[in-house]
Formats: structure tokens, sequence, C-alpha cells
């Protein structure tokens, strides 16, 4: 079993995204740890791009913070080793295929192992072009992870057969960003997706609030969560891991996890 689906392992798994470098490293490494205790079981790091393509506006205004900052890639791998001096859950990196290509896919796949990153989600990379990675990952026993979106449908079953440490379900249409309402059918996603793997499956994109994450949790294997934490760490800047630790407590006690 991959690191990644070891997070699924003890009930219903929290997943919290952060984005590097937003304010700063520091800050970042604190707001992990701060998730971690709050009872989060994976951690994504967005590394910042310039143009991310799947990102709303809290998310790519991060992005721009954390870049011009000084943020890079190299940074974020010396702040990966930093936290795996006490974080022992999967992390996985949350990027764009061209932070990678100009790192060198090899390269990036062998700082990942290094580093102690179990996996990596490229959400501008289509299920039809992830050989371009995925061999790369492979042979380190990294794991690709697939996104599957409402309009997957008669891929869904194809992209689960190959998943690798746990399926992203794209909850809605469009960017990330907090949503009063999830009208996708999640379950009728999820069903497939059971039918054609074992692998877990975490929903995410507009999830929230507690009620949401429950609701999603409810139909599959936990809930993703992003534009809510980040827009919390840039509300409250450094003082914004006491505000994480209670935000993702309540997620997480919300989903009875």
């Amino acid at each position: 079993m991959s690191n990644i689906a070891k997070a699924f392992d003890h009930g219903k798994a929290f997943v919290a995204f952060i984005t590097c470098g937003d304010p700063d490293l520091q800050t970042t490494a604190a707001c992990v740890r701060a998730a971690v205790r709050g009872g989060a079981d994976l951690i994504e790091l967005g590394i910042p791009f310039s143009d991310p393509t799947a990102e709303g506006p809290v998310i790519q205004a991060a992005n721009e913070r954390a870049l011009k900052g000084g943020v890079t890639t190299d940074r974020i791998f010396d702040l990966v080793v930093e936290l795996r001096r006490d974080v022992t859950v999967p992390m996985v990196f949350m990027t764009y295929a061209n932070v990678v290509y100009s790192y060198g896919v090899e390269r990036f796949c062998d700082r990942c192992v290094e580093t102690g990153i179990d996996g990596m989600i490229l959400p501008d990379v289509p299920f039809e072009e992830k050989e371009e990675f995925a061999p790369a990952c492979r042979a380190r026993g990294l794991d690709f992870v697939s996104l599957i979106a409402p309009t997957s449908e008669n891929r869904v079953a194809m992209i689960a057969r190959e998943a690798e440490g746990f399926l992203y379900i794209v909850s809605s249409m469009g960017v990330t960003g907090v949503r009063s309402e999830i009208t996708t059918d999640i379950g009728a996603m999820v069903k497939l997706v059971r039918a054609n793997t074992s692998i877990p499956c975490a929903v995410g994109f507009g999830i929230s609030t507690p009620a949401q994450a429950k609701k999603m949790a409810d139909l599959s294997d936990g809930a993703i969560v992003g534009s809510a934490i980040v827009r919390l760490i840039a509300e409250h800047g450094a003082d914004a891991p006491g505000y994480v630790y209670e935000y993702v407590k309540s997620m997480k006690d919300g989903m009875g996890a």
C-alpha cells in the first residue's frame, strides 16, 4: 500500500491544501503543522505557478504573492525537508506541468523522493498525457494522482483503473473556490470509481463548511479543502496557524471522522 493510501486507513480523510510561500515559507511550515494537529490526514503543498489555470481568485492571488516574495521550487524542497523532521502524514505536491518540466521531470521526482514527498497532482495534465510524468513517478515509488471531473463521464472507469494513491474527484465545473452548494451527482461518480478500483477517492473544489465536508466524505473516502484555508492564511498572515488549526479541527470533527 502506498503512503498516500494510508491516509485513508482510519476513517474519512481530511485533505488540506496550502500554497507554499504565502505569505512566507516560515508561515507555510507553521500552517502545515497546525493543520496536522487539527486532524489533517494528508497535506497538498501547492508549488506556485504564474498561470494556475485550475485555480480561482483566492489561490491565484496566493500564487502571485508567493512568487513576488521570491519562493522557488528549490526553497520549497528545503521546506519539505524541514517539515519531515516531525510531520509524518503523507504530503503531495499540487502544481502545474511547466513547473515540473522546467525543473526536469526526472530531477523533480528524485528530489521528491529525497525530501519525503509521496506523490504529485498536476491538474493541467489530461489523463491521456500522463505518461509524460507517470513512468518517472512510478520508477521511484511516487504516486501520480489522477483527477476525475464531472465532464469525465465515460472516461471515469478508465481513469479509475489506472489510479495511484488516491483519486481526486472534482466536485464542480470551473476553477477552485468556495461554493455555497455542490450540485454534481458525486454519488454516481463514486459508484463508478468503486466498480473499477479499490483506491480511495476524495472530493475537492468548493468545500468550505463542516456540513459540506461531511456530505462529500459520506459519499466518498474524504474531503479536500484548499481555498477556505488559503483565505484564512491571506487574512491572518503570520497569525494564521491558530486559525488554520481551529478551522481544520472543526472540519474534521464535522465529518465525524
